[in-house]
């Protein structure tokens, strides 16, 4: 009581003395408008698919349990399952939009209209990269289809509207606001999204994200938690990605992507000064495909690419996204920098593949330590040498917690090809340069394999 007292006190002085009060609070707006014009845009998706040894739950249980509850259970035949997600139409011929994980093997699509309508789809094309799909039902009278709008122009802090059917539950709304955009949350190749805090659970996958005009900014795919519900942070593919990933997909039914074959890294500090450059600047390839554009081009691992087609690369995303929204047969010009020279090269793209074979250390001879570093080492061994098609290297076969080799992102199983831009054969090797860089105080530059890439690693103590 006391300090209310106080605060009205000095709050009365204070207009008596003629200062100006605080503005009000903004009032959140009412969305009762948005939802009633939108809501029968929005549709819940059911899928059936074919599931063949997958693990149950009973399998999950103790043994003991396993037993008394397995009673009437399929043991090793092909079992149906069913799956439930949102869309939303955005078409009067009946083109409907939802994320590819919804709709993945499924064997039959049903989708359920705001007024209960079950109705069949068939599915024109799906986009696994970046988890967006459409499907097609015969349009009924009176349809309400969704408007797109700009991802773009929306601010952190601006009011975002999720609507679907989480956990099977038609007619959902959820509210909150715009928490960042470009997030790459490592699920795919082109992770580009909007973070949002409207509440997103299973099921909600595939619906719109409006904006407080009512038009559709993203399509709600994926959330952040810990324990499979939510917790505020979803994310949404942005308009800006997916209309036009959309409008390729009914036009063609699949999304061709260009590609070159290039795996690139981002040009840190201590990686510029391991390389001997002033200021970082463009990217660096770590791996070249063989027989790829980039390769047939007389592209090399070490090469530092500046621009496509003139136009600056700032990061390995940026350079992936452009290629990727390339047509394959598109000519394209790469500008890059090698051993101080700035050269360019003309190739032609290919069509992005995403099968990846990982190649893995099957012999476990004893590894010598290298303390300084916290990692154990291996000459690779000949057989390992034929898989992967390299004359040279040595294998981390451990990693110490918190050492220097754990702070700079090496793994079990890399191996190294490289030291110095030399390449290195056994464990001294790469203990002697070690040494050699840090009584010299500067950054060690590796090159590693990683599964059937590679990339560059800049040590510092």
């Amino acid at each position: 009581m006391q300090r209310y007292g106080i605060a009205t006190s000095m709050l009365a002085a204070a207009v008596l003395a003629g200062a100006s009060l605080p503005a009000a609070a903004e009032t959140p707006p009412d969305f009762t408008s948005i939802v009633a014009e939108t809501e029968n845009a929005v549709v819940g998706i059911a899928t059936r698919r074919l599931v063949e040894d997958e693990q149950s739950m009973l399998d999950m249980l103790p043994e003991p349990f396993r037993e008394r509850f397995r009673d009437g259970q399929p043991n090793g035949e092909p079992q149906l399952r069913q799956g439930v997600g949102s869309g939303f139409l955005i078409s009067d011929d009946g083109h409907i939009v939802t994320n590819a994980h919804v709709i993945d093997a499924a064997t039959e699509i049903m989708v359920r209209l705001a007024d209960e309508t079950m109705l069949p789809a068939e599915l024109v094309g799906a986009d696994p990269a970046t988890d967006l799909a459409v499907l097609k039902i015969d349009p009924p009278a009176d349809m309400v289809v969704a408007q797109w709008g700009d991802s773009e122009a929306l601010e952190p802090g601006a009011w975002t509207i999720a609507m679907g059917s989480p956990f099977g539950l038609g007619g959902t709304v959820t509210v909150g606001v715009l928490s960042a955009h470009s997030r790459d949350i490592r699920v795919g190749p082109y992770d580009d999204y909007l973070q949002t805090d409207a509440s997103i659970n299973m099921g909600n996958s595939g619906g719109p994200l409006f904006d407080i005009e009512g038009e559709v900014v993203g399509v709600n795919t994926a959330i952040f938690s810990p324990a499979g519900v939510n917790i505020g942070i979803g994310f949404a593919v942005p308009s800006a990605t997916a209309q036009g990933i959309v409008d390729r997909l009914i036009a063609d039914g699949e999304i061709r992507r260009g590609f070159i074959g290039l795996s690139l890294q981002e040009i840190t500090d201590t990686m510029a000064r391991a390389l001997g450059l002033d200021e970082p600047e463009g990217v660096l390839v770590g791996h070249v495909q063989p027989d790829a554009p980039a390769d047939e081009a007389g592209l090399r691992h070490g090469d530092i690419v500046l621009r496509l087609d003139g136009e600056a690369i700032e990061s390995p995303r940026d350079l992936s996204f452009e290629i990727a929204e390339r047509e394959p047969g598109t000519t394209v010009t790469v500008t890059f920098q090698r051993d101080g020279e700035t050269q360019e090269v003309e190739l032609t793209l290919a069509t992005r593949e995403f099968d990846q074979v990982e190649a893995r250390l099957d012999e476990e001879p004893a590894p010598e330590e290298d303390r300084a570093l916290g990692i154990g080492l291996v000459p690779l061994p000949e057989p390992l040498r034929q898989q992967l098609g390299i004359d040279s290297g040595v294998v981390i076969q451990n990693v110490q917690p918190g050492s220097i080799a754990a702070r700079t992102g090496l793994q079990e199983h890399d191996v190294i090809l490289e030291v110095e831009r030399q390449p290195v054969d056994t464990p001294a090797e790469v203990a002697d340069a070690w040494e050699a860089a840090r009584a010299e105080d500067r950054p060690l530059l590796m090159r590693v394999r990683r599964g059937e890439m590679a990339l560059y690693v800049a040590l510092e103590s």
